[in-house]
């Protein structure tokens, strides 16, 4: 998925690929040979060619997940900008999102929100050659780099699959691709034609990026009509414990009540449920997470992401609403 430090990685230069993780590259090629039957002489060629970029390596060490509290956080996406232009995105494809909740069940504002989270509508989405981003992470970041060849991998089957140059594709620092920030392992997985053209394009073809996500979200559990979260009181020290267990659901909406936390609204006594502590400049917020909360951080495993994602979705649509009863 595409991260903050995208926009300043992209100002900076790569340099070409030092000899140092030569041994992975030829073992990688090797693996692609036998299991795949490349072309060992034509993928050398295409992976002596990719770049080294030591700006990836600086961003991807540097998550905004990991460096940014909730309000800090928080006021990077639900901005005017970022609402108004969800409104507008969802204006121009009103029949595509429709139809991808009509047959998925994901309500419009979460598709729309995610992608004004991760590219504005489209606008940044990405500028890194992916053959770039995922050498350099799958040879030159040993913390993931088993990850990232992994991804490579996908990458080069999808590219042939799809019949692209693989040379060509841009993406985030991180190899995520389109409108969605897809990586290639979801791409090939989750993308699908959904305007009939026979392509699944996510760069281009917003039915295809909406369909994609629905799709995505369908196969992780997002529950047809159910709530997301809601912020909760009388949470305190007796609740540690329930909040150090994670934001995947482990417990129930009933057993949460009964340990005293208060809420705003009415959920399923039966809902799976988890308590989410999300830390601001003016103290802590706590939230009551649900099943289709923690299907969004299958998106992004940040609750910060799928935090921002829920708000600005709600504002969308609050604003559509607003609109539609003009």
């Amino acid at each position: 998925m595409i991260r903050l430090a995208l926009i300043l990685a992209g100002l900076l230069t790569c340099s070409a690929v030092s000899a140092d993780p030569a041994r992975l590259q030829a073992d990688f090629i090797r693996k692609m040979v036998a299991e795949h039957h490349f072309d060992a002489t034509t993928l050398r060629q295409l992976l002596d060619r990719a770049k080294v970029c030591k700006p990836i390596l600086e961003a991807i060490a540097r998550p905004a997940e990991k460096r940014l509290n909730w309000g800090q956080y928080r006021r990077i996406f639900l901005t005017r900008e970022r609402i108004r232009g969800g409104l507008a995105y969802w204006k121009r494809n009103v029949e595509a999102l429709a139809r991808a909740e009509r047959r998925f069940g994901v309500p419009p504002e979460i598709i729309v929100a995610i992608i004004g989270v991760e590219t504005r509508y489209g606008r940044h989405a990405g500028s890194y050659p992916v053959i770039d981003a995922l050498s350099t992470l799958g040879f030159h970041y040993p913390p993931r780099a088993r990850f990232f060849r992994s991804e490579l991998e996908q990458f080069l089957l999808l590219a042939r699959e799809e019949k692209l140059d693989p040379g060509k594709p841009l993406g985030s620092y991180a190899g995520a691709m389109g409108r969605p920030q897809f990586i290639p392992s979801s791409y090939r997985a989750y993308a699908i034609d959904f305007d009939g053209d026979g392509r699944r394009d996510i760069w281009n073809n917003d039915a295809d990026v909406i369909g994609s996500m629905a799709n995505y979200f369908a196969k992780h559990g997002w529950r047809r009509g159910q709530p997301v979260a809601q912020r909760v009181q009388g949470v305190g020290k007796q609740h540690k414990t329930l909040i150090e267990a994670g934001y995947k659901p482990h417990t129930s909406v009933a057993q949460l009540v009964q340990a005293g936390v208060r809420l705003n609204r009415p959920f399923a006594s039966d809902a799976p449920a988890a308590l989410l502590a999300l830390e601001t400049d003016k103290g802590t917020q706590h939230w009551l997470t649900l099943t289709n909360f923690y299907v969004i951080t299958r998106y992004n495993h940040s609750p910060l992401y799928a935090m921002a994602v829920y708000q600005l979705a709600d504002a969308i649509k609050r604003l559509h609403e607003q609109h539609r009863n003009d």
